[in-house]
Order: structure tokens, then sequence, then C-alpha cells
């Protein structure tokens, strides 16, 4: 008998073709996939903490679908394409997770693949069974 394996879908019409899922889970494990600030109708914000926003809103959606909450994570990563953008991008990460504290890592990237994202985010959790 094998682990369960469940996923929520991004919407992307490359997720067949690419091959991948906005999240995973197996067993108690989620985890989410790069996630970029793209708006509701393909609108990108120009600000960088409107941007991280919008990231965590995609990516605790997406864990939420799969049964986790913001205290199921336990860590978290951010990609930010320039320095001046980390102060915005963490004070955004301090208000979600201030008081949870999952491990984090950001990395300054040479780019995104769309030159108007300013940040892109990815979490882990471990979903308890209650």
């Amino acid at each position: 008998m094998g682990t369960s394996r469940s996923r929520a879908s991004s919407g992307s019409p490359y997720e067949a073709t690419v091959g991948f899922a906005r999240a995973v889970r197996v067993g108690n494990h989620v985890a989410v996939s790069g996630t970029a600030p793209i708006g509701e109708n393909g609108q990108v914000s120009k600000d960088a903490g409107q941007q991280t926003r919008r990231c965590w809103e995609i990516a605790l959606g997406a864990l939420a679908e799969l049964g986790g909450r913001p205290e199921d994570v336990v860590r978290t990563r951010h990609y930010v394409t320039d320095l001046d953008v980390v102060d915005a991008v963490s004070a955004v990460h301090g208000e979600i997770f201030g008081d949870i504290r999952p491990a984090s890592t950001m990395v300054r990237v040479a780019g995104l693949i769309d030159e108007r994202w300013l940040v892109e985010v990815e979490l882990d959790a471990i979903v308890g069974d209650d």
C-alpha cells in the first residue's frame, strides 16, 4: 500500500507539457512550486511588497487546497531579482510568518521568467492529521 499523492493545479496551460503542479501532497508533506506574482487577470504590480503578497496568497491558497495552513509551513524560499526589494519582501514574509518562523532562504537571481517579476516564492509544509 503506497503513500497517497494529491496535487493542486495552478491553472497554467503549461502544467501538462512541462509536467508540474502548483503543489503536491505526499502523506503529510506538501511542496508548493515556485509561485510568481501574477494577478487574476494576468496583471503584475510594480510594487515589490504587493508582488510578494500576491505570491504568498497563491502559494498559501494551494497549501489550503491540500489541507494545510500557514502554521504548517516549515520552509520558505524567496528568489529576488534586485537587492533593493529585500526589505519589502522580508517585511511581507514577517507579517505572514513572524510567529511561525519557518526555515527560510532568500536568493538573488539574475532574472525570473517574466521581467516584470521582482520575486518568486516556494514553500514546504508538514500537515498534521487533525
